[in-house]
């Protein structure tokens, strides 16, 4: 079973066929509108029954976790092959499955028929009186020797827990609990990715949280408090246009009435959802994801130094863990070591990376050779990395509208995308230079890198409210799975749960 990252759910099928006629569609649409509403109408109960009670629901998601890991840890023994070497040649093989307990070789019938003979192993010691005089006392040094350096082989150790019902178990269930998921419906990686998430905006949740909650904590929320509020968000990176729109959003509220101290939380986690998914209400689908048994390609944009070339390595393997089809290409010719990089994690995901082994190539010709690649092999999306020097913007906005150009006549009709990485810990300074590529190229979203290593995660509503670009993917670790798409209510959850 496939768990797609992109759909956040499992597969429960392998593949997919595409119908060809239109009643089969008509047919089909229907029949996936029934379960979708029968799924959301169950879900809904779910989470209400559960809305009382997370630790129950904990609980039954902790065990249906350890039910699947005991699952796939159950692995059966192939069976074992016994090879019976007769004098004559060729060598005849009999294989006797010995993990078949109802069936008995018959060896009488088989000495009866031929004649077996056990060889003797070649390498049996010879004795003292064989070797010459002169090599016995080099011999048993050696031996000797041999017995000293040998290494005994030491026993497996027992594998350690995945994972554990404690403090950020229970606050993940808790989220996915929310969204109307059922015990059943939780995954193992999306626990741990949740937990990545909340530990990597712990920097900034110990300066926003404890603050908010001294605030909040002495009453109904009133103007000194909001602009207590107003230089806790600007500390944590957010911005002057974010916070002036949190600001003015809180203050029109409080115009109409008190907040309490747990609903004016409530009332803050969702102005800054809607702030974040604001541009899905202008031009951007909120949908992000590879079109199947199509070629998609997706380049990957910014300066050095914000991640790209990692980015797209733990991409590969989030869309190869997905199900889909991928390859990689090393667009990036002029910074040092940069190619022998991607390939690298190209071996760590075990996707293909297709490069130029020449120094300060043509990164279009790369291109080039990568797409035809992808459209000889059937790949469903080609990650491209490029170039990110800043010292001759000029130059670098050539090459990627060259790259375009050879995208959209090499791969005419494929679906094209492009994404924006932005290092975290840069706050306000790396929408400076995001701001470059936003002029130069048609971006799609932007990814967020190294979360887990600052304290300015407010940076990501700035991104939004400045750029008016959606987030994509979110990283928070240097792991291989430590890249995930973004979602605004874990995201927010994250950066203001207790």
């Amino acid at each position: 079973m496939v768990f797609d990252w992109f759909r956040r759910k499992f597969d429960k099928s392998e593949s997919e066929s595409v119908p060809d006629t239109e009643q089969v569609e008509e047919s089909a649409g229907e029949e996936e509108e029934l379960v979708a509403s029968e799924e959301e109408e169950k879900s809904q109960t779910v989470s209400e029954e559960v809305a009382t009670d997370y630790l129950a629901w904990a609980k039954a998601a902790y065990q249906n976790i350890q039910q699947q890991q005991e699952s796939a840890s159950l692995v059966e023994p192939e069976p074992e092959l016994i090879t019976v070497e007769t004098s004559d040649a060729p060598v005849d093989e009999l294989k006797i499955e010995t993990d078949s307990p109802d069936i008995e070789p018959d060896l009488e019938a088989a000495d009866s028929e031929t004649d077996v003979t056990v060889d003797e192993p070649e390498d049996t010691p010879a004795s003292e009186e064989s070797i010459p005089i002169w090599a016995r006392d080099d011999r048993q040094q050696r031996l000797e020797q041999l017995k000293a350096t040998a290494i005994e082989p030491e026993a497996p150790e027992a594998p350690a827990a995945d994972v554990e019902l404690d403090d950020d178990f229970l606050w993940s269930a808790k989220v996915l609990a929310d969204r109307g998921r059922t015990p059943e419906q939780v995954s193992l990686d999306e626990i741990n990715w949740l937990k990545k998430l909340r530990q990597g905006l712990d920097k900034t949740r110990r300066g926003f949280v404890n603050q908010l909650k001294a605030l909040i904590g002495q009453g109904p929320l009133n103007a000194n408090a909001v602009e207590s509020i107003e230089t806790l968000l600007l500390q944590a990176d957010v911005g002057v246009e974010a916070t002036d729109y949190v600001i003015e959003t809180l203050q029109a509220k409080l115009r109409q009435e008190s907040l309490p101290p747990d609903e004016a939380v409530a009332y803050l986690k969702q102005i800054l959802r809607d702030l974040l998914d604001k541009p899905f209400q202008e031009n951007y689908s909120s949908e992000f994801l590879p079109t199947q048994n199509e070629l998609n390609i997706w380049l990957l944009v910014g300066v050095n130094g914000v991640g790209k070339t990692t980015t797209i390595g733990k991409l590969a393997h989030m869309t190869k863990s997905s199900g889909y089809q991928c390859l990689i290409a090393a667009g990036d010719t002029f910074r040092a070591a940069a190619v022998e990089q991607v390939k690298v994690w190209g071996e760590r995901s075990g996707i293909e990376v297709i490069a130029n082994p020449g120094q300060n190539t043509d990164p279009a010709a790369v291109v080039f050779d990568a797409i035809s690649a992808a459209q000889a092999r059937g790949t469903e999306l080609l990650l491209v990395d490029t170039a990110g020097r800043l010292q001759n913007k000029k130059n670098l906005m050539d090459e990627l509208s060259k790259i375009r150009r050879i995208i959209d006549k090499q791969a005419n009709g494929a679906q094209v995308e492009s994404l924006l990485v932005l290092d975290a810990t840069l706050g306000q300074n790396g929408l400076r230079q995001a701001q470059v590529f936003a002029e130069a190229a048609k971006l799609s979203g932007v990814v967020l890198t190294k979360l887990d290593g600052t304290a300015k995660g407010g940076v990501a509503l700035a991104v939004v409210q400045q750029l008016g670009l959606p987030i994509r993917f979110v990283g928070a670790g240097e792991g291989i799975e430590d890249l995930r798409p973004f979602s605004s209510y874990e995201f927010v959850e994250a950066l203001l749960s207790g």
